[in-house]
């Protein structure tokens, strides 16, 4: 196989690992035009900058059974030598298609041998050819401390993947891996490496889970989100909707709808950006402990606890303010810095501080506000159920 379809085949392998919310991107991959090796990873502030996103590997050794790349299932397999890999990265970067570099890999052989190739690629990069960009690389389970920790200082982002909230769930997904041996304990590693190197890992430590695919609930997932955040102190949580790959054990599953995946984003934000607890999530979860697809968790939340509502937008603290559907950090940001200036008594005025009144006016209070304007038709009745809260935190990741 020449080297164009070697760079296709894992390059495709590597389209499993999440490294942004695509918010109903394809894969971020330009198609099938010359710039098919590049992924377009979607930036926090908006926009998107090109990855060279790979696999040193697709020769695997673990049988996670949704996994295009697991040991069992009949493909094609190839690997890059790093030199290999680190001259094709550069020769990208200095036509300027790619801004930087994220690096995952199959577990080939041992997970020292491989993740050493893997620092190998970055070590070229980071001192043969003085790259001073971007680089995202995969921690692989099971592998050693002193790669992990030369792993953090070489890379600019560094996650390993959970896929599955339990050990519970991870056994019905593959054999071979143990989800506190293998992977929480590696991540207490990488958050040990920060925590005693100030500059290591600026763009944190993140990690995936793959939605569906063991037959976990939104529950399971929320509360070891929450755990990750609260205890390992993660930059960031990813979810990937499951697809059934062919000739894998998992063909005839039905893949997860994408719909999912965007309200575990949602409730995600809450927990991260708008900082309501687990207790608060808890509220959106149906009796099966999902998410309803077709209602937006934050308003579902508000619906839940009419006592805390109409909130008075002169007087609201900001994290009264972020409970208010319409309400996100800028705008409520925005409204305590106007208070000092002035009250605020129209609707329009909200408006300009990009409150989404139409979603908003049900749970907020001004004075002088027109009694049609606060008709609550979003509330629920007061007799309707409240769902219990969710368990505690402790020992979701031990």
């Amino acid at each position: 196989m020449n080297c164009s379809d070697r760079l296709e085949t894992l390059v495709g392998g590597a389209q499993f690992d999440v490294c942004s919310y695509s918010a109903g991107m394809t894969g971020g991959y330009f198609g099938r035009s010359p710039l098919r090796f590049i992924y377009k990873a979607a930036l926090p502030g908006g926009g998107t900058t090109p990855l060279f996103k790979v696999l040193l590997t697709n020769v695997c050794v673990n049988d996670c059974a949704y996994c295009a790349n697991q040991s069992g299932r009949d493909c094609p397999r190839f690997a890059f030598q790093p030199d290999e890999l680190a001259k094709m990265f550069m020769e990208l970067h200095a036509k300027r298609l790619v801004k930087g570099l994220f690096l995952s890999s199959g577990l080939a052989g041992n997970a020292s041998r491989t993740q050493e190739k893997m620092i190998n690629v970055v070590e070229i990069l980071r001192q043969r050819y003085e790259f001073k960009g971007y680089v995202h690389l995969k921690i692989l389970p099971g592998a050693p401390f002193d790669c992990v920790e030369a792993g953090c200082r070489l890379a600019d982002r560094v996650s390993l993947n959970m896929e599955a909230p339990t050990a519970h769930h991870l056994a019905r997904l593959s054999s071979k891996k143990n989800l506190h041996q293998d992977i929480v304990e590696r991540m207490r590693w990488i958050k040990q490496v920060m925590s005693s190197n100030e500059g290591v890992v600026p763009s944190g430590q993140t990690t995936q889970f793959v939605v569906g695919a063991a037959g976990e609930t939104d529950r399971d997932i929320l509360h070891t989100t929450s755990a990750l955040y609260n205890e390992l102190e993660l930059r960031r949580v990813y979810f990937s909707a499951f697809s059934p790959v062919w000739r894998s054990p998992l063909e005839d599953f039905s893949p997860t709808s994408p719909h999912r995946e965007h309200r575990l984003y949602q409730a995600d934000w809450l927990l991260r950006v708008y900082r309501f607890s687990p207790q608060e999530i808890e509220l959106a979860l149906g009796e099966k402990g999902n998410l309803p697809i077709t209602k937006d968790p934050k308003l579902l939340i508000a619906q839940r606890q009419p006592w805390l509502f109409p909130v008075d937008v002169n007087k609201a603290s900001y994290d009264e303010l972020l409970r208010v559907p319409g309400i996100g950090p800028t705008s409520a940001s925005r409204i305590i810095e106007a208070r000092k200036d002035h009250s605020i008594f129209s609707l329009e005025q909200l408006q300009k501080m990009r409150v989404v009144t139409k979603r908003a006016t049900p749970f907020i209070w001004f004075q002088g506000m027109p009694p049609a304007e606060r008709q609550a038709t979003f509330l629920p009745r007061l007799d309707e159920e409240v769902l219990p809260q969710a368990p505690a935190l402790s020992g979701c990741l031990r």
